[in-house]
């Protein structure tokens, strides 16, 4: 008889672990289920974060031509101190530089103004000299409310530059009108320091509102030859959109200034 009960004891005893082992193996499965539901979660969360950084770079340029709301642009400026990457504003000599510069199968006639626009023209010359714009494409173009075609990103899709940013912004018009044939920086909206490599040209008259940060560095003009980005223009944007990478591709080549 006690050895019937002993052999009930172990059959008791072995059932409640094996109901305690069924309780831990759920209790981890159930931990899986919610530690799963988590990595999807911060996934989810990383994809969002990705597209708002990426929307962030694409809206390097003249941005959009919607009214600012923000503050007067003259109150919200900060001073800016630019890194030792950024070519000095004295290399521009205070002074208008001309040239050409080779847009797709155009050749553009130039002048820079280095009296007004001393850093930025001063960063367009380092660049030009080394070589840094050569083959790099015309990444955007926009054809309905502002009129320009935009240039200088390395990596082709409006995220990049040199290495380095620089500010402030300099020789932006009082009256956000920018005339057929200027040249200015490319910037990411409400940013007056992140100007780097990218610039635009106005093929059109436009009116491109100023932001919190204030207007658009306004570093030269095309004297001669715009009317040969016609066929440029005239193509479009690729899926027929209004904004975005030109459907003909187009590529600066040559640089020389004087």
């Amino acid at each position: 008889m006690s050895s019937k009960r002993k052999i009930v004891g172990i059959a008791s005893e072995r059932l409640v672990a094996f109901e305690s082992k069924q309780m831990l193996e759920a209790s981890k499965a159930k931990r899986r289920k919610a530690d799963n539901r988590l990595a999807v979660l911060f996934g989810a969360g990383a994809v969002v974060l990705a597209l708002v950084a990426q929307l962030a770079y694409f809206s390097f340029g003249p941005g959009s031509v919607t009214e600012s709301t923000e503050a007067d642009p003259a109150e919200s400026a900060e001073p800016v101190e630019n890194s030792e990457l950024v070519p000095s504003a004295a290399l521009a000599e205070s002074r208008i530089w001309t040239g050409s510069m080779q847009v797709g199968d155009a050749t553009l006639a130039l002048e820079l103004d280095g009296v007004n626009a001393p850093q930025a023209v001063a960063n367009f010359l380092d660049l030009s000299a080394k070589g840094f714009y050569d083959g790099v494409t015309c990444h955007r173009l926009v054809t309905d409310g502002i009129f320009v075609l935009q240039c200088g990103d390395p990596s082709g899709n409006g995220s990049g530059g040199p290495g380095y940013n620089f500010g402030p912004i300099e020789n932006a018009p009082a009256d956000d009108s920018y005339g057929e044939g200027v040249l200015a920086m490319a910037r990411v909206g409400g940013d007056g320091s992140s100007m780097g490599s990218q610039f635009f040209i106005v093929y059109q008259d436009s009116r491109i509102p100023s932001d919190a940060a204030g207007g658009y560095t306004v570093f030269g003009k095309i004297t001669q030859g715009l009317d040969q980005l016609a066929p440029v223009i005239e193509a479009g944007v690729e899926g027929g959109a209004s904004d975005g990478p030109p459907a003909r591709p187009t590529a600066l080549g040559a640089i020389e200034l004087r």
